[in-house]
């Protein structure tokens, strides 16, 4: 297929970014039967197949995904172009989606996306609270911000900084236990725990603790609810500094534990170089969190 019908290739863009004939052909303003003969038509053209259909849901092959990238490419152009033509190269809109650790998406981004509104009124931000990695190749945020370095060489990633994490009581539960300091008290001390599999149990032994499965008074595996529990004085839990220090009634122990120590990852996909919105959030996320 020496040449692409623009017009199939924004249907068959439409259909990916809203897994749905019927939803993209809203979005464009055509019946579902014309936008089906044009994805259809693409994928003859092309000679591959470009959606698994997965009852009313329209799902990208593996085809699908590397064309939707050059796809997402040419739309950008064609909106560059119209914004220049009607001198409106400079506007900035449209929605960013930002994937986090449901603490840092609870405590940390909610001042930084108000700053980024007052700077950019047109961009709306989508904050995808989640304790997995999402998966940015298959387009499920468009910006994330991760405690590991991505392996795909396909992503674009950059290292923000070191955090660090410490352990913390509430003021209540100080009065009750009193103030621990070193490893050896946190024998005998109730915990917070984040999961019932040995994972974290294992992890704060490693961290030097003599800690068992029994001293864990509760579990909560999302560390906004771990949070909760802490505040409420049902044990000794870890927690990011900067968030601990702006959460009220709360004291740092263990103090002479040495704190933890992890990377702050921003990454996104290849379309960060394309889309001027996506490129706006990203620098204005780095400097934020730095």
């Amino acid at each position: 297929m020496r040449h692409i019908d623009w017009n199939q290739l924004r249907a068959f863009l439409e259909t990916a970014q809203t897994g749905s004939l019927s939803a993209a052909a809203r979005k464009l303003g055509l019946t579902q039967p014309t936008l089906s003969r044009q994805v259809a038509a693409i994928e003859q053209g092309l000679g591959v197949t470009l959606f698994e259909r997965v009852g009313k849901t329209m799902a990208l092959t593996t085809t699908g995904l590397d064309l939707l990238e050059h796809a997402r490419a040419m739309g950008a152009a064609a909106d560059a172009l119209s914004l220049a033509a009607s001198g409106r190269s400079q506007a900035v809109g449209g929605v960013v989606s930002v994937s986090a650790s449901d603490a840092v998406a609870a405590f940390l981004l909610p001042p930084l996306v108000q700053r980024l509104k007052e700077e950019e009124p047109g961009i709306a931000i989508e904050v995808i609270a989640s304790n997995a990695l999402s998966d940015l190749l298959r387009r499920e945020a468009d910006i994330a911000i991760r405690h590991v370095k991505p392996e795909q060489p396909e992503l674009i990633a950059r290292l923000v900084r070191e955090a660090t994490a410490s352990f913390y009581v509430a003021e209540d539960w100080v009065r009750t236990h009193g103030h621990p300091r070193t490893a050896a008290e946190a024998a005998t001390l109730p915990f917070v725990g984040a999961d019932r599999t040995g994972q974290y149990l294992g992890y704060l032994q490693a961290h030097g603790l003599p800690v068992t499965e029994a001293s864990f008074s509760s579990y909560a595996e999302h560390s906004v609810a771990h949070w909760a529990l802490v505040q409420q004085g049902l044990g000794i839990g870890a927690m990011m500094d900067e968030i601990a220090r702006r959460t009220p009634g709360i004291v740092q122990v263990l103090n002479e534990v040495p704190p933890v120590r992890f990377p702050i990852w921003l990454v996104s996909h290849r379309e960060l170089r394309t889309a001027r919105r996506i490129r706006v959030v990203f620098e204005a996320l780095a400097e934020g969190l730095r």
